[in-house]
């Protein structure tokens, strides 16, 4: 059973109808396995209301978009938003669907599950190649009072094309200078050290598997997963347990209001108890297409909500999702 069959939710209730019928539709989407569990619920709603089938395909965000572009499919959702130039070549409407973080996941033998923190100068050194052990001084400085053992660290990163890296790499991008002029931020980076794997669920499989492992991933497949999450220092200079206190913090301190086109900034924030790595997750769809992604779309933003919260992600707030649906083409 796959992780986002695991998450789908059953929703039967009846509602008023929002857009115009949409029976017997069949809707295609690729990309963000980031938004996987999201759609997959959303998409049992819709069916469930209205018949419309929803077909999506946890590919990663880079090949969401370029299916999208080729118009293999109805929409395509990723994790980085595209360029203006590019949704203008291709005739494309972007918006954001919901929030999540990306939280660090450790696989360290004898430490508590939550116990290790670490700053993003860390985390960079670690993805850097140049922390090799867990008792590393650097990593110890910040974990007084942990028997960190003397095992090697063993970084684990996305080996496709990922909005989930594309988050990642720009947060270390933007807590380390080194960082930004040497690897940069993207989808897909030249890793200078670590192992790949494949969707945030591959990442996760594989930090469990590996003594020593560290890795980045969707919060949903963390806390699903029963896997150990690191606290991360933000930029107040506290050490921030993940969860949905801390992710709606980041939330509420974003810059809605001069966020063009909702492409909103979420990474290190300041403000009390804020998570550092957070973002929105965007859906591409074509300005004339098919009727029925309207539809899907409009029925999770105003009636998916609880789907959303169950699933570890942020709502967005009302006004935005009002805002998308008014400015929706045609």
């Amino acid at each position: 059973m796959t992780l986002t069959k695991r998450f789908a939710l059953l929703a039967g209730l009846a509602f008023l109808p929002l857009s115009a019928p949409a029976q017997g539709q069949t809707v295609t989407g690729a990309g963000s396995s980031f938004a996987a569990p999201l759609y997959e619920s959303w998409g049992e709603r819709v069916h469930q209301k209205d018949g419309v089938e929803v077909n999506y395909q946890s590919v990663g965000s880079g090949a969401g978009i370029n299916q999208v572009v080729a118009g293999t499919v109805d929409f395509g959702a990723s994790d980085k938003p595209a360029r203006p130039g590019l949704l203008a070549a291709h005739h494309l409407y972007q918006f954001p669907t919901a929030l999540g973080a990306i939280v660090v996941i450790v696989n360290i033998p004898g430490i508590p599950a939550g116990a290790v923190r670490l700053d993003g100068p860390t985390l960079e050194a670690i993805y850097a190649g140049e922390i090799g052990a867990w008792n590393d001084p650097r990593i110890a400085a910040q974990n007084p009072g942990l028997d960190l053992p003397d095992e090697a660290v063993a970084a684990v990163h996305r080996a496709d094309a990922s909005g989930t890296t594309f988050v990642f790499t720009s947060y270390l991008s933007r807590v380390s200078p080194s960082w930004k002029t040497g690897t940069g931020a993207g989808t897909s980076v030249a890793w200078s050290s670590g192992a790949g794997a494949r969707g945030n669920d591959g990442v996760a499989a594989t930090v469990r598997q590996t003594i020593g492992g560290i890795g980045y991933v969707e919060y949903a497949y963390a806390r699903h997963n029963h896997l150990p999450m690191a606290r991360l220092r933000n930029r107040d200079g506290a050490y921030v347990e993940a969860g949905p206190a801390a992710f709606a913090a980041a939330a509420d301190r974003a810059d809605w209001a001069h966020a063009q086109n909702h492409v909103v900034d979420l990474l290190d924030l300041a403000g009390p108890g804020v998570w550092p790595i957070m973002s929105a997750t965007y859906a591409l769809v074509p300005l004339k297409g098919n009727p029925g992604t309207r539809h899907f779309f409009e029925t999770g933003l105003t009636e998916g909500e609880e789907d959303a919260r169950t699933l570890d992600y942020v709502v967005l707030p009302e006004k935005v999702r009002s805002e998308i649906l008014e400015a929706w083409p045609g």
